[in-house]
């Protein structure tokens, strides 16, 4: 849901970030959406490249990934660690922010 809610704020025109924590984090890696949801509608495959596309980013919490031993050069486009501080700023200008 947090990836249909963020496309249709980034349709409307907003600037949109998703927020990843805790396991949330594996969603910004390379090949981890693939298989969920593939034999259903819709496809988190799907609506993770349309988010992509349409230009919606990802802040990874950097405590949570680090805490993961995850590898940064496994972020997908558009993904950045980025703790608490970035996040406040960029909620600070107006944009519109899901936490997953």
């Amino acid at each position: 849901m947090a990836y249909l809610t963020a496309g249709a704020a980034l349709d409307r025109g907003d600037e949109v970030v998703l927020w990843l924590t805790s396991d949330g984090v594996r969603l910004a890696t390379n090949g981890y959406v693939a298989d969920i949801r593939q034999d259903m509608e819709p496809p988190v495959q799907r609506v993770h490249d349309q988010f992509i596309e349409k230009g919606g980013s990802f802040y990874v919490c950097p405590i949570c990934f680090n805490e993961r031993e995850m590898n940064e050069g496994d972020l997908v486009d558009k993904a950045e660690l980025k703790g608490a501080s970035p996040l406040m700023e960029f909620v600070g200008d107006g944009a519109t922010v899901f936490n997953y």
